[in-house]
């Protein structure tokens, strides 16, 4: 379908036809999501041996009764899988509870109030304090900006990561950049992989950055694939050891989408000296985690293999949610220019571009027809997107039925909306 060649009595005959049909869902009263990139109860079930695993036995390797107060930095043998996973140092990880968004809010209000290299590195001592931002990307770290007053500036996003020429002028001309959020693997929500030169070149940033600049890693896919060779992502740490700046280095990940989302556990990767004053901090607000939950989660992957095996059934319940959105998106826009998209390899996202101006009104429609989609703007700080295009699309919650007559309604909506732009 070629919008431009169509004339106005063939668009005129087009909108009618796509405006019956899209009565005709609105008419079955549908109540679908495809918002969040939650887990499904299907996925969820996959670890329910978590519950009575430890069948009474709560000590830990060293000896550690779990059921007690201490432990700040998390049992041993959950530092050694995390350590694992992020392939860093086993004494530069810190195990939380469920949510590493927990994890990086804290650490953003260490940098802000209290700093990372003593008080006189506090953010808050600086006159502004700006955030490279990615976009599209994650509106919860948007979120975390916003709360503390972080102004957000937008780096464009590349098929290799964030635009790195942008990224490299915006850091070394404006010392008020103090950080950057990434989400380096399966991108959210663009389902990209960043490049090794593209990592090379983030893990140098602080070179070139003001002072206590900090790179917030968010690598919260780094175990979801949905292919058998999925790409690689280049390890940061190491990279940024390379190149003395390791101090910079912030990076996260949790079990939050493999195991128990609401009680899953959190890492957090940073060099023994940012630990220490994180430590320090976090000190004051808890004795200690749940070492319990942890424990649980060391009997169930007590190992890289034993992730990986449950990473696989993961998978296989994740894939053929992607492969029907892909397959729709193909069918409808595959030989057209009314929309644009990723096709990722892992991750809990599909990155969709209407044709500018129109993803409000796509969403809208959408929702109107029983499709709840994430706000259009979101993907973009200050919920703005400046050209109203992008729609990330979550298909993990809904059940394969009900993601294909989701998707039945969204290419309606795209193509209604786009045909009703070219009449107006």
């Amino acid at each position: 379908m070629n919008i431009q060649s169509l004339s106005t009595e063939q668009l005129q005959s087009l909108e009618q036809e796509l405006t019956a049909e899209y009565k005709s869902f609105q008419a079955q009263d549908l109540k679908l999501d495809l918002t969040r990139g939650k887990p499904s109860s299907e996925q969820l079930s996959l670890s329910d041996s978590l519950d009575g695993i430890l069948t009474g036995n709560y000590k830990n390797e060293d000896g550690t009764d779990t059921r007690n107060y201490g432990g700040i930095d998390g049992i041993i043998e959950m530092k050694r899988l995390g350590a694992a996973v992020l392939g860093v140092e086993q004494n530069e990880i810190l195990v939380g509870g469920n949510a590493s968004l927990t994890l990086m809010y804290q650490c953003v209000l260490q940098a802000y109030l209290f700093g990372f290299d003593g008080p006189d590195s506090a953010w808050n001592k600086e006159e502004k304090v700006k955030f490279a931002c990615p976009v599209p990307g994650y509106d919860r770290h948007f979120s975390i900006c916003e709360a503390f007053g972080i102004e957000m500036v937008n780096v464009p996003m590349t098929d290799t990561g964030p635009d790195i020429e942008a990224l490299t002028d915006l850091v070394k001309s404006d010392p008020s950049v103090k950080g950057i959020w990434c989400v380096p693997k399966y991108s959210n929500p663009t389902g990209i992989i960043y490049s090794d030169e593209t990592v090379a070149a983030i893990a140098g940033l602080a070179n070139i950055a003001g002072p206590n600049f900090k790179v917030f890693w968010d690598n919260a896919y780094i175990v979801h694939d949905l292919v058998a060779n999925p790409g690689t992502l280049a390890n940061v740490m190491a990279s940024a050891k390379e190149q003395g700046t390791q101090d910079s280095i912030l990076q996260f990940c949790s079990t939050s989408k493999i195991t128990h989302a609401g009680a899953g556990v959190a890492f957090l990767n940073a060099t023994e000296k940012n630990l220490a004053t994180f430590k320090k901090s976090l000190g004051i607000a808890t004795i200690g985690p749940d070492k319990i939950n942890q424990l649980r989660h060391a009997i169930l992957l007590p190992n890289m293999d034993a992730l990986a095996a449950h990473m696989r059934k993961h998978a296989e319940i994740l894939k053929p949610r992607f492969d029907l959105v892909l397959s729709a998106l193909q069918e409808a826009f595959g030989d057209n220019d009314l929309g644009s998209w990723e096709s990722p390899e892992g991750g809990y996202f599909i990155s969709f571009d209407t044709q500018p101006g129109l993803a409000k009104e796509v969403v809208s429609l959408a929702g109107q027809a029983g499709v709840k989609l994430t706000p259009a703007g979101a993907t973009f700080p200050y919920g703005e997107d400046p050209n109203d295009q992008n729609i990330r699309i979550a298909p993990s919650v809904p059940t394969l039925q009900e993601v294909e007559s989701a998707m039945q309604i969204f290419v309606n909506c795209v193509k209604l909306a786009t045909v009703r732009k070219a009449l107006a």
